[in-house]
């Protein structure tokens, strides 16, 4: 169960039972449960059904935090625009970016990586590790020490930057992942793109065969 959303005065909103930068206790904002219901509706409509949801993208991916707050409200007859301000602000691994914060015209949000809907992110300039990870069930194996990591129904492929977090996300599709190693390094000085996208998560159009290494059992 994902943690509670708080709000301190002084340092605004955190995740758990105290503030990490003066232990107050604050003011509760989101119980864990609702938090999550609420942080998967929103990725899912910046990244998946925005047309549903009754929301316009824009090429980038963007679109006004106030049609977020509105499409939220109109799902959940208990959610409001703090609720919403508080998934954003403490998601742990960095899905959304939103521009402004103040409720005014430039006040924009969206999803940081995962678009099966056509956006074009802009190119990010942060420094990529040598090496990255990619988790996926056995089931996959065969194919993708064949063909490499394709997007399969997203815009790109989707790699980690831990072990761990790789782990993590195989455990989406099996309980024994199978974890690659990626030759980032290698893939970027043979003028391949990656990204990084939210937090320790990176994306790239495709990873062929020759830059992926089958790591060892947990």
């Amino acid at each position: 169960m994902p943690a509670e959303v708080r709000t301190c005065d002084d340092h605004g909103f955190f995740e758990g039972e105290q503030c990490p930068n003066c232990g107050d206790s604050g003011r509760l904002v989101l119980r864990g449960d609702r938090r999550r219901r609420l942080s998967k509706f929103v990725s899912g409509a910046l990244r998946h059904f925005p047309e549903d949801a009754g929301l316009e993208l824009d090429a980038a991916g963007w679109t006004p935090f106030a049609a977020l707050v509105a499409a939220v409200e109109r799902t959940y007859d208990w959610a409001d625009r703090e609720m919403l301000a508080g998934v954003v602000a403490t998601d742990p691994k960095g899905r959304f970016e939103r521009t402004g914060g103040d409720g005014g015209e430039d006040d924009r949000i969206r999803a940081a990586y995962g678009h099966s809907v056509g956006v074009s992110l802009d190119t990010g300039e942060e420094t990529v590790p040598e090496t990255l990870y990619h988790g996926t069930a056995p089931r996959n194996v065969d194919a993708i020490e064949r063909d490499g990591l394709k997007p399969m129904g997203r815009q790109h492929v989707h790699l980690s930057g831990s072990v761990a977090d790789a782990r993590e996300v195989g455990r989406r599709h099996a309980s024994d992942p199978v974890v690659f190693a990626v030759d980032a390094a290698a893939m970027e000085a043979d003028g391949r793109d990656v990204t990084r996208r939210g937090t320790g998560t990176y994306t790239t159009d495709a990873v062929p065969p020759r830059y992926l290494t089958r790591q060892a059992p947990e």
